[in-house]
């Protein structure tokens, strides 16, 4: 069973960055779609990011060129670097990870989901 951890969340000022970072226990995840979602409140969840297992990435257009997603120095970590932070990024960012090969990570049914970490981004 593989359980998906995110840490890294919290309170920035508008323009700050945060670092999350997706940690699986009991895989490594070199054959793993990793996903990163957020939902704030009253609004649907929506992919903000992934990175296929042939390492394809993808983002949203809401955060192209400020959020990057790479694998981390450990096999079973992938962190998602969020710069330039801003009044519409708050929510609760959860990562996901499917195993799967390819390069797919859009549109697909992640299988293992985090409990989620919270951006608040305040002045």
């Amino acid at each position: 069973q593989v359980q998906v951890v995110e840490s890294g969340g919290g309170s920035v000022q508008p323009g700050g960055s945060l670092r999350l970072s997706c940690t699986a226990s009991g895989s490594a995840f070199d054959y793993y779609a990793i996903g990163w979602f957020r939902q704030a409140p009253g609004k649907e969840r929506e992919q903000v990011s992934c990175i296929s297992s042939s390492g394809s990435t993808h983002y949203a257009d809401s955060v192209k060129g400020r959020f990057t997603i790479s694998s981390g120095n450990a096999r079973n970590t992938v962190i998602l670097q969020m710069n330039s932070l801003k009044s519409e990024d708050p929510a609760v960012y959860s990562c996901a990870a499917d195993p799967r090969g390819g390069s797919l990570c859009t549109h697909i049914p992640y299988e293992y989901w985090g409990q989620g970490t919270q951006v608040t981004v305040s002045s």
